[in-house]
């Protein structure tokens, strides 16, 4: 699978997002309609038509990626799973290199789920046994040993020296950690952001391009990162958040450095970004100073 802190960026636009889908809404037989983008990062995110959602990946994407998405997303409609549900077609369809999968739209908007219904999807999954026929990879969110570390080309050369000097440290590191839960499936990018609420109240799991096998404090880390160093949760949405999954990361021997280590995954994927405009180079610039210094990342932006 791709991993967060260190797949390889790629110039990919809005325009050639367009195209792509286009050939592959033919390809695919499905209906044409009006196409909103919903958003652009790792995939370009498209509405189609109002009840369709269209996520194209950038040529970067391997095909296994959307591949594994499709088959988990089967997988968890199988087990009447809350998560996103994939069109029935044959997907992936792949254009020009780029993966471009179908999905059913959640709901008209976007709106996120409470903490407490992000803790209950998340432990709920974690209670799901996995088949053997799955072929979950193993999550590697650094790489492996010896592979080739980014160039960062949007940072001052220091900065882009001092991530990569991170990211080898946390690739050693990772496998190290004396993990407490049990191994086996994860969301591998489990957040708030990641679990929607649907037109009947629901929370949904959606984005499923990290799904692998794995410790499962790596799905419980952002939402206790979150709470603890960014002052994105209050206290007690957090303490709502242990209640429900069971669990509180924060209280494991190992907390502080794999917090460390999320917090070098979560700036190197926006470092990866910030050739594409001054805000991305700033918020990376700050992020990365705040990581030196030990300052606190209570200014830190959501991307």
């Amino acid at each position: 699978m791709a991993d967060l802190a260190t797949g390889a960026p790629s110039s990919f636009t809005e325009p050639l997002a367009r195209r792509v889908l286009a050939e592959a809404v033919d390809r695919a037989d499905l209906p044409r309609g009006p196409v909103e983008l919903i958003r652009i990062g790792s995939n370009a995110v498209f509405r189609i038509a109002g009840d369709l959602i269209a996520r194209v990946a950038s040529p970067s994407a391997p095909l296994a990626t959307a591949e594994k998405q499709i088959r988990v997303a089967r997988w968890l409609a199988a087990e009447r799973f809350p998560a996103t549900r994939a069109v029935d077609v044959e997907q992936p369809v792949e254009v020009d290199g780029c993966a471009v999968t179908f999905w059913e739209s959640v709901a008209p908007g976007t709106t996120y789920a409470p903490i407490g219904d992000v803790a209950a999807v998340i432990r709920r999954l974690h209670q799901l046994p996995t088949p053997d026929d799955l072929d979950l990879p193993e999550i590697k969110p650094f790489g492996l040993a010896g592979a080739d570390l980014p160039d960062f080309p949007g940072l001052a050369p220091d900065d882009a020296c001092f991530l990569r000097e991170r990211i080898e440290r946390a690739r050693d590191a990772f496998p190290r950690l004396p993990f407490e839960l049990p191994h086996g499936a994860i969301h591998g990018d489990a957040n708030v952001g990641n679990v929607l609420v649907d037109t009947a109240g629901h929370p949904v799991l959606i984005d499923l391009d990290s799904f692998a096998t794995g410790p499962r404090e790596w799905d419980l880390i952002q939402t206790a990162l979150f709470a603890t160093r960014l002052g994105w949760h209050s206290r007690s949405e957090y303490a709502d958040f242990v209640r429900i999954y069971g669990y509180d990361v924060t209280q494991w021997s190992g907390f502080e450095c794999l917090a460390d280590m999320r917090e070098i995954a979560m700036t190197s994927w926006l470092s990866k970004k910030a050739t594409e405009s001054q805000a991305t180079a700033r918020e990376a610039g700050r992020r990365i100073s705040d990581i030196r210094n030990g300052a606190p990342r209570t200014d830190w932006g959501a991307y």
